[in-house]
């Protein structure tokens, strides 16, 4: 029939143009209505364990560089450092430049395409002479100049559909690297807060060594003297020489932990040096956010909706393959046995035309990449609900440690205060010859276990406030 309606002798060319883009816009109107994807998920007006942070009167702003609020200068400098030497960060973006170059393609291809083309033939032919068996050889050359369009019209959506796919695809991919970067920012300062905490208990048991040491020269006067038993010397050596093992381990862990902080910067660990410094970062105040803002601000979340409407897009995708497409193409040129006469108006050749095409049988392959793109679209719908279930049971979690463990951190502080006291009251006593060296041993381990505790709190309790800075910090970017 559409062939028919531009046949030639039917009408003439200009109306023959009208009658097709009639037609055109006819059909294109006929497209498939895109699907839709669910609504996001609704989330509750307030954190369970929001405890201070709900309560608070204002909302303080958090920076897009949010480790500045550790006021850490160290830090700072790291940071800066990370996002031009990670790796896995450069695969990323690599990532997103492929996802851009898909939804240029796809864009593209809603648009006619144009080609040229040049050719140049010489064949000859046997020819036999009626009058005898002699036979003879022609030859002829063929010179063509020619230039044809061809225009796939999108009438059910399937580009179109095919588009929008590659659009969501790429924000998720920008989304995607947001959320990498900023997990990469989050276990960098979590592992400078761990190294810090390695120096402050190296600092710890050097300290411990030098006074264990003092305690040791003591008792082995007061053995020397006949005052004491061998026993005191041994307790004291055994003590001394704990101490210098759990040395030695804290620097190996300290170790570990830069070398751990150059790979992320992207550089050998031979080219990282950090100078030592026992003094650990304050934990700044969180401030305030609800779930709703939360969801605003997570790249991964918002990765996982892009996909969500990426999946539901490649629905439309593959329901518009149960419908015929239409091509209309157009070819004009020159041919000429001659190349000199080639460019003549007697040599002109063109043609326009049209295909409707519909597959008739396929084995149900299309059924099933229609039914492959809803169950996809299904699974990208429960990973982003189970996404946004994850982040709202993350802050949840570190609301509740770091409001604990900011109380734990006053009670480990008063138990270092109390033992600090008895080791003062027990090494008097055992210089007065009251009590054994064992006294002064037990008194001695729990100041040292009172302390390293307490590093252990606060280096967990600047890793829950820096997890809570990470969930609620993130930026997406439009792409």
């Amino acid at each position: 029939m559409i062939a028919m309606l531009l046949d030639r002798a039917a009408f003439p060319l200009r109306s023959r143009t009208a009658w097709a883009v009639a037609l055109a816009w006819l059909l294109c109107s006929c497209a498939l209505t895109p699907h839709t994807p669910p609504e996001p998920v609704a989330v509750p007006a307030a954190f369970k364990e929001a405890g201070p942070w709900q309560r608070a009167a204002t909302q303080a702003p958090v920076p897009d560089a949010w480790w500045t609020l550790f006021r850490d200068p160290v830090l700072d400098d790291l940071e800066s450092r990370l996002v031009v030497g990670n790796q896995n960060l450069r695969s990323l973006v690599a990532q997103v430049a492929n996802a851009r170059a898909v939804l240029d393609a796809s864009r593209g291809a809603v648009f006619p395409t144009f080609s040229a083309g040049f050719s140049a033939a010489r064949s000859g032919n046997p020819q036999n002479s009626n009058n005898s068996n002699i036979s003879t050889r022609s030859t002829s050359n063929s010179f063509s100049l020619s230039a044809s369009a061809n225009w796939e019209l999108d009438l059910w959506g399937r580009l179109s559909q095919a588009t929008s796919s590659a659009q969501a695809q790429l924000q998720g991919s920008v989304d995607d690297l947001a959320a990498a970067r900023l997990s990469a920012q989050a276990l960098l300062a979590q592992t400078y807060f761990s190294l810090r905490s390695a120096d402050a208990q190296y600092a710890l048991l050097e300290r411990s060594v030098q006074a264990y040491q003092r305690s040791q020269d003591l008792t082995q006067l007061r053995y020397n003297a006949g005052v004491v038993a061998r026993s005191d010397v041994l307790q004291a050596q055994t003590q001394l020489k704990n101490a210098q093992a759990q040395m030695l381990e804290s620097a190996t862990q300290r170790a570990q932990l830069e070398h751990a902080i150059a790979v992320l910067l992207g550089v050998a660990p031979s080219e990282l040096t950090l100078a030592r410094d026992a003094v650990l970062p304050a934990a700044p105040a969180v401030p305030e956010l609800l779930p709703a803002t939360l969801l605003e601000r997570r790249p991964d979340i918002a990765a996982a909706q892009r996909r969500v409407a990426a999946a539901y897009a490649q629905i439309g995708v593959t329901e518009a393959a149960f419908y015929p497409s239409l091509n209309l193409s157009a070819t004009a040129g020159l041919r000429n046995a001659s190349l000199a006469n080639l460019i003549s108006a007697p040599n002109l050749f063109w043609s326009l035309g049209s295909s409707l095409a519909q597959a008739i049988f396929d084995g149900g392959q299309r059924k099933l990449a229609n039914a492959q793109a809803r169950n996809n679209a299904e699974q990208a719908t429960a990973s982003y609900r189970q996404t946004v279930l994850t982040a709202l049971q993350e802050v949840e979690d570190n609301l509740v440690l770091a409001e604990q463990l900011r109380r734990e951190a006053q009670l480990q502080d008063e138990a270092l205060q109390a033992a600090r006291r008895n080791l003062e009251i027990v090494l008097d006593q055992y210089r007065a010859g009251i009590v054994s060296f064992l006294n002064v041993v037990i008194a001695q381990t729990a100041v040292l276990n009172s302390e390293s505790s307490l590093l252990s709190v606060r280096n967990r309790q600047l890793a829950a406030v820096n997890q809570l800075l990470k969930n609620i910090a993130g930026r997406w970017e439009a792409a």
